[in-house]
C-alpha cells in the first residue's frame, strides 16, 4: 500500500528508544506491531548517526514485516540511508521542504505543533502534523503541555492527518478523544506498560474509528 495510504489510515503511532538496556528491540517492535500500531518512530535524541542506522535496521525490518509505517526522529539523512519511510521534525528542525528534498517526494513528513498559530503555519510539505503536548510529559523536558485548546484547533482546521500527543494514556485518552482527536502518538503509555502488547489493544480498542 501506498506510504500515505497507510498514513491515512493510521490512528497509533509509538515513539520508542531503542530500549538497548533491555536488548529485546526486535521482540518488543514485532509484538506492538502484531498488536495494530500502525506507525514506529526511533527517536533517541543523543544518539551518533552510527548507533541511530544500526538501531534502524531492526525498526525497518518489523515495519515492513508488519506492513507498518517507520519514522526517524529529526534526522532526514538518517531516515534516507535507512529506507525509512520518513522523518519526523521538530519546530527548529530542518524544514519540511528541506526534509522533503533530501528523503524524495514519497516520503512521508511530519512536523510538531504546539499552539493553533503553529498548526495554521504548518507547511504543504509535511504529510501529517501532531497538536500537543497535551500535558507536561518527561519525554519533552521543560515544554510546558498546552491542554486541549490546539487539540480542538487542530480538529477544527487541519485536513491532513493529524496526532494527539503529550501524556496520553487510558485515563487521558477520553478527554482528548472528546476534542476531536482520532489519532494519537505515545511513549510512555506502550514503552513502559507491564503488557506492552495489551496497552496497544486497549488503546486502538478506545479510539474511534477514522
Amino acid at each position: 500500500m501506498d506510504r500515505r495510504e497507510r498514513l491515512a489510515g493510521a490512528r497509533l503511532y509509538v515513539v520508542t528508544g531503542a530500549r538497548q538496556d533491555r536488548g529485546d528491540l526486535p521482540e518488543f517492535l514485532d509484538a506492538i506491531l502484531e498488536a495494530g500500531t500502525d506507525i514506529v518512530q526511533l527517536r533517541e535524541k543523543e544518539a551518533e548517526a552510527g548507533d541511530l542506522l544500526r538501531w534502524g535496521e531492526a525498526f525497518r525490518d518489523a515495519a515492513q514485516r508488519h506492513g507498518a509505517l517507520f519514522t526517524v526522529n529529526d534526522r532526514p539523512d538518517v531516515a534516507l540511508a535507512l529506507g525509512a519511510d520518513g522523518v519526523h521534525l521538530g519546530q527548529n528542525d530542518l524544514p519540511p521542504s528541506a526534509a522533503r528534498r533530501i528523503l524524495g517526494p514519497d516520503a512521508i513528513v511530519g512536523l510538531s505543533c504546539h499552539a493553533p498559530a503553529e498548526l495554521d503555519a504548518a507547511p504543504r510539505e509535511a504529510d501529517y502534523v501532531t497538536a500537543g503536548p497535551v500535558h507536561a510529559t518527561p519525554t519533552k523536558p521543560g515544554r510546558p503541555g498546552t491542554g486541549l485548546d490546539v487539540v480542538r484547533h487542530a480538529a477544527a482546521t487541519q485536513e491532513r492527518p493529524w496526532f494527539a500527543i503529550g501524556g496520553i494514556d487510558p485515563q487521558t485518552l477520553p478527554e482528548v478523544i472528546q476534542a476531536g482527536a482520532t489519532r494519537i502518538v505515545v511513549v510512555r503509555a506502550v514503552t513502559e506498560a507491564a503488557d506492552p502488547v495489551q496497552a496497544v489493544k486497549a488503546l486502538l480498542a478506545a479510539l474511534p474509528p477514522l
